[in-house]
């Protein structure tokens, strides 16, 4: 299974790192902070963050998802793996937030132009939390971070009694866009939400979030439920995993499979990195993972 990724695999997760940020529609420069601040946040999950801790922004990224009504005269800034650099310069931003999974793509680009980069770490509910806190204490808005991590924490504490004492159900995750798939581990950020919605993973002793697929080692190790996330174009990445489950004669002989025990995840709940649609994916998958709650 310790395959290392090959050119495919790596492109794979250059695409994954900005599919749940992805790229809705806006015009004009928005509100200045009151303190002037003039703030640029260039995925959709980082948008959100900001509208549910109260921040105005004068740039959004370019998105097919919707995005909070506050921001409606923001200033669209481009996709987050390639923002419109014009676009951002003539919103003289005071600070611009991309996303750590990013970085390596974008840095480059942003210190030819000499601009100073935010990256917050969303990759897993831990490390947003953190960064949740961190904007929440620099802009003053130390109240709404404590209370949307609160949420998430009374939800998390609610799922944790309500399958205590109960057998763990072994859970494999495949990761797809449009062509190609990988398996994420623990430490991908979907991983992370089924530890906490007490599954286990079965993929374990890895240090990174994906690797790439090898169907005979994951028959042998048995899980339970199968949870396949789309991203990219999510029903042409659907399509794909069902004929490779048709197509690929390995995937009958998987107990998940011949159990009826696999799942799509919408992509909008379950993204690449945290986003504040935790506490309902968390719902969602414990009802995957113990159907008889």
């Amino acid at each position: 299974m310790k395959k290392a990724l090959g050119l495919a695999g790596i492109a794979l997760l250059l695409m994954l790192a900005a599919c749940s940020q992805d790229e809705s529609a806006a015009t004009g420069i928005g509100d200045i902070q009151k303190d002037g601040d003039r703030i640029v946040a260039t995925t959709v999950a980082l948008t959100e963050i900001m509208d549910a801790l109260d921040i105005d922004l004068v740039g959004v990224p370019s998105s097919y998802k919707d995005l909070p009504d506050r921001y409606t005269d923001a200033k669209e800034v481009g996709n987050p793996m390639s923002p419109d650099m014009e676009t951002l310069l003539a919103l003289k931003p005071t600070e611009i937030y991309s996303v750590t999974t990013l970085k390596y793509d974008l840095q480059e680009m942003f210190d030819d132009r000499g601009i100073d980069m935010t990256y917050a770490d969303l990759e897993s509910i831990d490390a947003m939390h953190a960064e949740i806190m961190r904007i929440g204490e620099k802009y003053d808005r130390v109240e709404q971070a404590e209370a949307i991590i609160a949420e998430f924490e009374e939800k998390s504490a609610s799922i944790a009694e309500a399958i205590k004492g109960k057998k763990q159900p072994k859970v494999l995750i495949l990761m797809g866009i449009p062509g190609s798939y990988l398996v994420a581990t623990e430490h991908s950020y979907i991983g992370d939400l089924v530890k906490r919605s007490g599954g286990v993973n079965v993929i374990t002793g890895e240090d990174v979030e994906f690797l790439s697929s090898n169907t005979e080692y994951l028959q042998q190790a048995e899980p339970d439920v199968i949870l396949r996330a789309a991203h990219g174009m999510p029903e042409q990445v659907v399509a794909m995993f069902d004929e490779e489950f048709r197509g690929n004669d390995i995937w009958k002989h998987f107990d998940a499979v011949k159990n009826g025990r696999v799942y799509d995840l919408e992509e909008q709940l379950f993204g690449t990195t945290g986003n504040l649609a935790a506490s309902e994916a968390l719902v969602e998958l414990q009802k995957m993972l113990y159907p008889e709650q």
